[in-house]
């Protein structure tokens, strides 16, 4: 006779084993403590191990043993002292966030992204409602945390609207905005971010790498059509009939909402922005087309680094966002004088200063790390320890995988953790011959396929009043059994497709190389 576990327990279970994570995520520092503590954690390591020699670690940048450099003597403090405000303002990640954020802030607080998101929603069948609403959640990417403040309740109320379960709305669009955050048709301000970890990472073992900010851009568009059809399947096969058996929606929440309705000049500066928006690509692609473009290297060619539209793709954002954010603003209204716009940006700054916080002490970091050697080191001694077991190039991407979804549950910003794997995970992997892009790709699947079941994400208390709306004993428990089948059904799937993406030899990005060095 077989014996079942009872529900009751088993969501007992499922809330102390998140319970004691959140104790453990909980002790840990904020993540701007977090790079000062490992700031000190370096200067201390760098002076026990500047005693040691490593003869049989041979740097490849000098063809020479590798050294530790001290840096709590006199010396390296004063030059750091000096540099400290050069080290911070010389930031890569910041100048780049920053100006994207610039006109993506405009569009954003004009209103252009949420009329844009209600239209697309209230014009799709229910047939196609699942796909449409993780198609948007990958989308509002481009928004910064419109997802979370827009998309997601929209889920349940379009959802419940519709006659269906109000939760497994909300389920659809929490896994594309946050499941799938790594998943965008659209290039968005974390491909440059990450960029911007990445290439100084790389930058360890060889000064003369660099790496595209739209080096996995194939990749994650191609990734969201997957992620799609794995957010449909998972909704309507798995959770939703799983929430009609078990999940009754309250008897005060039966009374549908209704979604807020798009006013006349909303409709038509939605039309005129996207217009214009579309004018401004044809018109690049046009100027890029001739032989003698400006946008063209010496030697006529468009992809490599030293062509000026591979060092212009973050201004290009700006203005991608800017310009269609402005018209919307005035044709709708949202927007009355140029101050209006200087306001919107001026207030996606003020949304940026908790990063400028962080950079601040990451740039540091960085910096000592890198100067240090320490980097290097662990780089080498990693990639040796990898030559010896002899793994293959996708079983070692697997465990970097696995291991970014593991600290994930710990560790919730994404800029954040790179910023702390990068300087390790990306120089070991090029010394066993596997590219810094690629590296970066593995980063992101396991970054985007955890999100969804952490309660230290910082958005993740906020679904669970989402879910309130609808059922009031919703917890944090409820909502995390309900999301693992997305979280796990993307690891697994979106890990699988990275390596046979890779086997097939389809591009990941711009100027990006699956090897190190280049093939």
């Amino acid at each position: 006779m077989e014996h079942s576990i009872p529900d009751s327990e088993r969501r007992g279970l499922v809330d102390r084993c998140l319970g004691g994570i959140e104790v453990v995520g909980n002790k840990l520092p904020d993540p701007s403590m977090l790079f000062l503590l490992s700031l000190v954690i370096v200067w201390v390591l760098s002076a026990l191990l500047s005693n040691f020699t490593f003869s049989s670690v041979v740097d490849p940048r000098t063809d020479a043993p590798l050294i530790i450099n001290n840096l709590l003597t006199g010396a390296a403090l004063t030059d750091f002292l000096s540099r400290m405000v050069g080290i911070f303002t010389g930031f890569a990640p910041l100048g780049v966030v920053l100006v994207a954020m610039l006109g993506v802030g405009v569009a954003d607080e004009a209103g252009y992204f949420n009329t844009g998101i209600k239209l697309l929603l209230a014009k799709t069948s229910v047939r196609f409602l699942t796909p449409v609403v993780v198609l948007v959640g990958l989308l509002s990417h481009s928004a910064v945390d419109a997802g979370y403040v827009l998309v997601i309740p929209l889920g349940g109320v379009i959802f419940y609207a519709a006659g269906r379960h109000p939760l497994a709305g909300i389920a659809a669009a929490f896994a594309g905005v946050s499941g799938g955050f790594s998943a965008n048709p659209l290039p968005s301000a974390l491909d440059p971010l990450l960029q911007g970890f990445t290439q100084p990472a790389a930058q360890i073992l060889d000064s003369e790498v660099l790496v595209n900010p739209l080096c996995n851009y194939f990749f994650t568009s191609v990734s969201s059509v997957l992620i799609i059809a794995l957010g449909w399947f998972i909704t309507d096969r798995v959770v939703e009939p799983r929430l009609n058996r078990n999940t009754a929606v309250d008897e005060e929440a039966e009374q549908a909402p209704e979604m807020q309705t798009i006013g006349v000049r909303e409709r038509r500066g939605f039309w005129w922005a996207t217009a214009v928006m579309g004018l401004g690509l044809v018109v690049l692609v046009l100027t890029l087309i001739p032989a003698g473009s400006p946008f063209r290297d010496a030697s006529g060619s468009l992809n490599s680094f030293q062509a000026p539209i591979m060092q212009s793709i973050v201004p290009l954002i700006f203005l991608l966002f800017l310009v269609p954010g402005v018209v919307y603003g005035f044709v709708a209204g949202a927007f009355r004088n140029s101050k209006d716009m200087v306001d919107a940006m001026t207030k996606a700054m003020h949304g940026m200063s908790y990063y400028i916080v962080m950079a601040f002490f990451c740039a540091l970091f960085v910096h000592a790390f890198g100067d240090s050697n320490i980097g290097a080191l662990l780089a080498l001694k990693g990639a040796a320890l990898l030559q010896a077991l002899a793994l293959p190039g996708p079983v070692t991407i697997l465990g970097i995988i696995f291991l970014t979804a593991f600290v994930n549950l710990f560790v919730g910003s994404a800029s954040a953790k790179w910023a702390l794997l990068a300087p390790i995970f990306v120089p070991m992997l090029m010394q066993v011959g596997i590219s810094p892009e690629l590296t970066q790709a593995a980063y992101r699947i396991g970054d985007s396929s955890s999100n969804i079941i952490t309660p230290l994400m910082p958005y993740f208390p906020l679904v669970v009043v989402y879910c309130q709306r609808y059922v009031k004993k919703t917890g944090i428990g409820t909502l995390t059994s309900f999301m693992l089948p997305y979280s796990i059904t993307f690891i697994v799937i979106w890990t699988a497709f990275l390596i046979i993406y890779w086997l097939l030899g389809v591009p990941l990005g711009l100027g990006a190389a699956y090897t190190y060095p280049p093939m």
